[in-house]
């Protein structure tokens, strides 16, 4: 992205960036501040002077040029250097010729001096910078907060030869996987890991925007760019630094800039041809009318503010740097976006089409409901986690979850024998207890009966007599349905879901979400299949929305792809265009505010900037407009156009 102040309108943007670079070095603003304020005692000394005593042309010209020089000596360098580079059409060559040209004009037969009026211009052009240089600072100081996730040391646990442990303090990049490391309060967690030792509540805001903090104990997993609140955790490592979601965060945010969006292309494009064909319009415009009135003086005169008019800085700055501010603001509310392009295309989407498992729901078996026969709730539900305590099947964790005393409540369980396709059978205590699904009820003569819940019916019954069953199913996640909701505010006009569920959980889904439409028992092709006839089918922008694991093909093939990131899967990052750092599906929603508003911000931009220079150039034409004017339409439309855009780094999160 340019951030530098002079234009795209080159084909040496490196050389530009550099020289801006060294400009800044050599001026600091309280610098720049001081030579301006220097200057305007200078140029007021040198109007008394002119007023109060009878001087040549010449011994004027000398008076002007000390304060000309003190303001101007860094654009007429940077001129030099840009033509001496093959580079002429940038802001401090048109200024430069602008300036140089006014104080000749002076010596023109009839013509008046406008010493005053070229070093007023100089230093317009130099405030100008200067508030300019203000906003763009602050611009990045606001996006500066990713940086602030980039850890700076690790203490790595290292063992002498006598086997005798010490920390020594080392960066991040040096530290191997499965190395041992300390996190102590107040630090940023420096690589990917799992906690080997103590407890604590990591602050997640800077990856996914939410202000509540996650608590974490021994196995569980951590990741880089946390910062560690309440107690010291030891970790083993299992990712390198430049494999850690810390670096591929960064990486995504620096290189987004690569992405270019169609309204940057254009101006970029547009700069480099309108330049100079306004440059050497301007000529035309000094020499052809002379030939006809004679009027040499003031013809030249309009030309040169022509010059200051045609840079196109205000365009090529303020909407690299809109769509920056927008890319950066999405991130502080954990949205990555991969690039300003994929901002253009998130603007106009129209359908969203959505994974169900992992994307809706949660996509982890939970009891969802107990109907007990001649048992109560409690009882039927410990007696079932008791026959499941040793399954490995996702059924069997979460009837465990639900009943998590079952391993210390002392009752004896003994026989235990899995029956393929019908369920579990144990004795617990003195019972013979059957957990499964009909055909072992029908297998034990239990008389069972069906649920009108939707989700796996696990059957229990105890010495072959029935006694209830328990309801398991996937439940939707808490801001699913508000997802929805918004994203129909916005204008979205459907929304899809594609599972390989069976068909009543989706439709049960479906209904509970208000969706448009949904599809099921669908095999991971099919998906794309199902994605790819809504693109034909004159759905306008396609979104896919899914968990980013088993997504890929989808999330690649859709117009754009959204993948949960669930604080950094590997795979949602490579494929997905956006990522959502939290696995909450209403930030669709918001990223998709965020886009149409940024494209609105550099909307304003370009049409308030070339409004103002037509403007401009017509009055110059004939003779209305002032040197001051062009200055405006030039540096003053700049500092407006840059601070409309740093708008756009501010988000509101409803």
């Amino acid at each position: 992205m340019a951030h530098h102040h002079e234009c795209e309108c080159c084909s040496h943007e490196h050389h530009h960036e550099h020289h801006h670079e060294h400009h800044h070095e050599e001026e600091s603003p309280k610098q720049k501040l001081l030579l301006i304020a220097v200057t305007v005692v200078l140029l007021l000394a040198a109007v008394f002077v002119e007023h109060h005593f009878n001087l040549s042309t010449w011994q004027l010209l000398l008076v002007y040029l000390v304060p000309y020089l003190v303001i101007g000596h860094d654009t007429l360098k940077e001129a030099v250097e840009g033509v001496a580079h093959g580079d002429a059409f940038n802001e401090h060559f048109l200024m430069s010729i602008a300036t140089i040209g006014a104080l000749c004009i002076g010596f023109l037969p009839g013509a008046e001096t406008e010493f005053p009026e070229a070093v007023f211009v100089m230093l317009f052009f130099q405030v100008g910078e200067l508030f300019e240089g203000y906003a763009e600072g602050k611009s990045r100081d606001s996006i500066a907060h990713l940086m602030d996730i980039r850890p700076d040391v690790a203490h790595q646990e290292i063992r002498n030869e006598k086997g005798e442990k010490r920390n020594e303090d080392v960066s991040p990049e040096t530290v191997s996987v499965g190395s041992m490391i300390i996190v102590r309060p107040g630090e940023k967690v420096p690589l990917d890991g799992v906690v080997i030792e103590g407890m604590s509540a990591l602050n997640t805001v800077a990856l996914t925007g939410e202000s509540l903090p996650r608590e974490i104990t021994v196995d569980d997993e951590v990741i880089s760019g946390c910062v560690n609140l309440s107690g010291v955790i030891k970790m083993r490592t299992t990712k390198s630094f430049g494999e850690s979601t810390v670096s591929k965060i960064i990486n995504l945010v620096e290189n987004a800039s690569e992405h270019k969006s169609q309204s940057e292309a254009f101006i970029t494009k547009f700069a480099r041809i309108y330049t100079p064909i306004v440059v050497f319009a301007a000529i035309a415009l000094a020499v052809v009318p002379t030939l006809f009135d004679g009027h040499f003086p003031t013809w030249l005169y309009r030309a040169l503010m022509f010059l200051v008019v045609s840079c196109p800085c205000a365009l090529v700055i303020s909407v690299p740097l809109t769509f920056f501010g927008g890319i950066g603001g999405a991130s502080r509310k954990g949205i990555l976006v991969k690039g300003a392009n994929y901002l253009d295309v998130l603007a106009k989407v129209n359908t969203i089409v959505f994974d169900k498992t992992g994307t809706l729901t949660h996509g982890q078996f939970a009891v969802t409901a107990i109907h007990p026969d001649t048992f109560d709730e409690h009882h039927l539900l410990h007696l079932a986690a008791h026959v499941e305590h040793f399954s490995t099947h996702p059924i069997g964790a979460a009837l465990r979850d639900a009943f998590p005393d079952e391993a210390t409540d002392g009752c004896k369980i003994s026989d235990v024998e899995e029956i393929s396709g019908h369920g579990i059978r144990a004795k617990v205590e003195d019972h013979i207890v059957c957990v499964g699904n009909s055909k072992m009820m029908d297998a034990v003569g239990a008389q069972w009966h069906d649920c009108s819940h939707v989700g796996t019916i696990i059957h229990v019954a105890i010495d072959g007599v029935y006694a209830g069953h328990i309801v398991i199913n996937d439940r939707i996640k808490e801001d699913s349905a508000a997802a929805i909701a918004r994203l129909k505010a916005l204008g979205v006009t459907k929304t899809v879901m594609l599972t390989g569920d069976r068909k009543e959980v989706a439709d049960d889904v479906a209904k509970q979400l208000q969706l448009s439409e949904y599809h099921a028992e669908l095999l991971p092709a099919d998906k794309v299949a199902k994605v790819e006839q809504l693109m034909k089918a004159d759905s306008g922008i396609v979104a896919f929305v899914g968990d980013g694991i088993n997504d890929a093909p989808v999330l690649a093939r859709a117009d754009i792809g959204i993948a949960m990131g669930g604080l950094g899967s590997d795979a949602a990052i490579e494929a997905a265009d956006v990522v959502l750092m939290d696995d909450q599906p209403s930030k669709i929603a918001l990223a998709i505010r965020i886009a149409r508003r940024t494209l609105s911000i550099a909307k304003q931009n370009v049409w308030f900037a070339i409004g103002v220079k037509i403007a401009v150039l017509i009055l110059a034409l004939f003779g209305l407009a002032t040197m001051w004017m062009a200055v405006f339409a030039d540096v003053g439309v700049t500092v407006l156009a840059v601070l409309n855009a740093m708008r756009a780094l501010h988000v509101e999160s409803r």
